[in-house]
């Protein structure tokens, strides 16, 4: 039976990151994906957006794995020479009933750390961007764009260097504990295969819950949600100059829908927030009115005639509609007892811009 060191189960960002910062040449990783491509969902299907850090409870592992991660994403990203940039961000209080609102979220920042928050008036809303409506707006200026696919090549690239090896096509479906680590059984393209890990790392995403109640001895997985965001390009020239963000609708489980862009300067808008029971992509062109209808109360010069349905992503959510938004779950040996075993739940948003400062957190508990 084939041994290694070290098990990674998932070639998405979090996946990818572990392996960059754990795999070496005095240990054997393995790299083990059940789709054909690396970071085939929630990590290539997203905003790109580097995100500063603002919205998350105080204390959180999201607020604090955010702000860590921004950092550590900027570093490597210009190391590495991944396309990114600081765009900066605004966020917009439309009428005079939403500043209470918008004073909430900066001192909920600050709570977090971000101390770079500029307040801007009503004229210097229009002066920076003529085309936004409303009476107030924050602007984060260490929020950015980046390349994410160059960045998912990236980390892979510098775990191979360290000897690890990738194998896509591959599914782990049972985990069991033994003296030595742990035994995996699966499927690699279709056939049965089993191996011995002295780690694991279950970075599976969407899948990480069913393995984890697949794995002997193992309990308290927590209950998955799948939330779909969906996404309009903008066709033409866009009136922004930098990614423009309403304030969040209060018990909303999203940051509404907002204009972000890419490294071309593309425009789009989303993501919104809708729960599946199932994966699913597709995004309906019957969307354009509520989207437009959503995106005029901050652009009111927006041609509906100009959105374009684009692309989804869907987030490994662990609150349902309703429910408040819950933290990152990074489930290690001294939560569950089993030694060699790290399980990461409820990976969605801000994952990607904190995926470096996960994998040290997994680095730190193995």
């Amino acid at each position: 039976m084939h041994q290694v060191d070290l098990l990674i189960i998932g070639a998405g960002a979090i996946g990818l990151a572990c392996a960059a910062r754990l795999a070496s040449p005095t240990r054997s990783c393995l790299i083990i994906e059940a789709q054909a491509l690396i970071g085939s969902h929630a990590s290539s299907r997203n905003s790109e957006v580097i995100h500063a850090g603002l919205y998350y409870p105080p204390g959180s592992l999201k607020a604090s794995l955010c702000l860590e991660g921004r950092e550590r994403l900027y570093a490597w990203c210009a190391r590495q020479h991944i396309a990114h940039r600081r765009l900066g961000k605004l966020l917009v209080a439309v009428d005079e009933e939403e500043l209470p609102a918008l004073q909430r979220l900066a001192e909920n920042a600050r709570a977090c750390g971000v101390d770079d928050l500029q307040p801007l008036d009503a004229a210097q809303l229009r002066q920076r961007e003529p085309a936004l409506r409303g009476v107030a707006a924050l602007h984060s200026p260490s929020t950015g764009i980046f390349d994410s696919h160059a960045y998912l090549q990236s980390l892979l690239a510098h775990a191979e260097r360290q000897g690890a090896q990738l194998i896509l096509h591959t599914r782990a479906t049972h985990l069991e504990p033994y003296a030595g680590g742990w035994r995996v059984s699966g499927l690699s393209a279709g056939e049965p295969f089993q191996l011995r890990a002295g780690q694991v790392i279950n970075a599976a995403g969407f899948a990480a819950p069913a393995l984890a109640q697949a794995t002997q001895g193992l309990t308290g997985v927590p209950r998955q949600h799948l939330c779909q965001g969906r996404y309009f390009s903008y066709s033409g020239r866009s009136p922004f100059s930098q990614l423009i963000y309403p304030l969040p609708a209060a018990n909303t489980a999203g940051l509404g829908i907002h204009a972000t862009l890419d490294l071309a300067g593309q425009l789009r808008f989303g993501p919104d927030v809708h729960y599946l029971n199932e994966l699913d992509y597709q995004v309906d062109a019957s969307l354009r009115e509520p989207f437009a209808a959503a995106i005029a109360r901050y652009y009111p010069g927006i041609d509906p005639a100009r959105l374009q349905p684009a692309y989804s992503g869907v987030r490994p959510k662990l609150s349902g509609a309703g429910e408040p938004a819950a933290d990152f779950v990074i489930q290690t040996p001294g939560d569950h007892g089993l030694p060699g075993l790290v399980n990461l739940f409820g990976i969605e948003s801000p994952g990607l811009t904190a995926s470096l400062a996960i994998a040290e957190r997994v680095a730190a508990a193995l």
